[in-house]
């Protein structure tokens, strides 16, 4: 006999569906609630940028370069995440249009003596250009093959940036050095601290422009590639335009990135841009949070400090430490950690609602 029929069958909604920030809990609260809500929000926004602005009045001056490096991971984390969380494609070659930007912005200041800050943009428009010309080719490669032709592109730049032919402007294996820029207009800041707000205007522009990107028609296309590709195909959605144009935009802020770490650095030099590199900016948007713009930051804090945490436990194996720090955070945030962050604000925001 065939079995009843008992209604259609409610399933739990897609990770992607629960709202980015806290504004997807407030919004299921009554609307008493929520202005007192959004009004908790807005007041920890302003804590945390008032947090961030007093950074490098509070530390000394290696600590602050370490946030400016921060600073830089979150941005390209943002770039991979756009591919790779928003889109569905998977890099493991990142670490090369990371390499390209630093290059550019060490080239152009020290052979041409252009300005640092007008290195920055001419370093995302060239990795946009070069990440949108490399998405045509990627569009017959899907899962694992996308990600092991991109891992070539890491294996094989580094060794392209040491050949005799590039010598003239890289360097070779020798690299380049970059003098770290002082503060314009008499600011009485140091060069760690103006180094730490000039990358944090360009965090905050990169934040902005990717939150409106990705509630644009443009961002909502490169979504729908990746949950459904067929369906987005079928409603009119050109996805070979819109896969090549989320892999230029994902290089744009990852080159962006490059530009300012090499600037923070002072030192580009090919063994600086290895593999894993490449490994460690996946690693980032994982441990963060696919698909989610907060998870940029949460990922570069991992990944720029964790790896010190793990070598002051244990000189010996520093990587064993490392290792099962990643699974434990897996094991325990297997959304990553926005999406741990996102469940415990709804869980409290749902609490809170509940009748006593």
């Amino acid at each position: 006999m065939p079995d009843k029929v008992h209604g259609p069958k409610k399933t739990a909604p897609p990770a992607h569906a629960v709202a980015e920030t806290t504004s997807g809990a407030i919004a299921t609260l009554p609307q008493e609630n929520r202005r007192a809500g959004l009004l908790g929000v807005t007041f920890g926004a302003t804590v945390f940028a008032g947090l961030l602005c007093a950074v490098p009045f509070a530390l000394p001056n290696y600590q602050i370069f370490q946030f400016t490096l921060v600073l830089v991971y979150a941005i390209a984390l943002l770039g991979l995440n756009i591919l790779t969380g928003y889109n569905g494609q998977i890099s493991l070659g990142h670490g090369a249009f990371y390499a390209i930007g630093a290059y550019i912005a060490a080239i152009l200041m020290d052979r041409y003596g252009i300005p640092y800050w007008l290195t920055v943009p001419v370093a995302g428009a060239v990795c946009l250009f070069i990440g949108f010309l490399f998405g045509f080719p990627a569009l017959r490669l899907e899962g694992l093959y996308l990600a092991l032709a991109t891992f070539a592109l890491a294996v094989a730049l580094p060794q392209l940036l040491k050949s005799k032919f590039l010598e003239r402007w890289t360097g070779g294996v020798q690299g380049i050095v970059i003098i770290k820029p002082n503060a314009p207009y008499g600011l009485k800041l140091n060069p760690d601290q103006w180094l730490y707000f000039f990358t944090l205007f360009f965090v905050l522009i990169a934040l902005i422009l990717t939150r409106n990107l990705l509630r644009s028609r443009i961002g909502l296309a490169i979504v729908a590639i990746r949950d459904q590709p067929i369906a987005a195909k079928a409603m009119g959605v050109n996805t070979a335009l819109y896969k090549s144009l989320a892999f230029g935009i994902s290089a744009m802020l990852t080159g962006i990135a490059g530009a300012l770490g090499a600037i923070a650095v002072q030192f580009v030099a090919p063994d600086s841009f290895s593999v894993f590199l490449s490994i460690t900016l996946l690693v980032g948007i994982v441990i963060g949070g696919l698909a989610s713009i907060s998870g940029a930051m949460y990922g570069a804090v991992f990944i720029q400090f964790v790896p010190n945490i793990a070598d002051k436990i244990s000189n010996a194996a520093p990587w064993a430490i490392y290792g099962a720090l990643l699974i434990l955070f897996m094991l325990i945030l297997p959304s990553g950690i926005a999406g741990g962050v996102r469940a415990m604000t709804h869980r409290f925001a749902m609490r809170r609602n509940t009748p006593k």
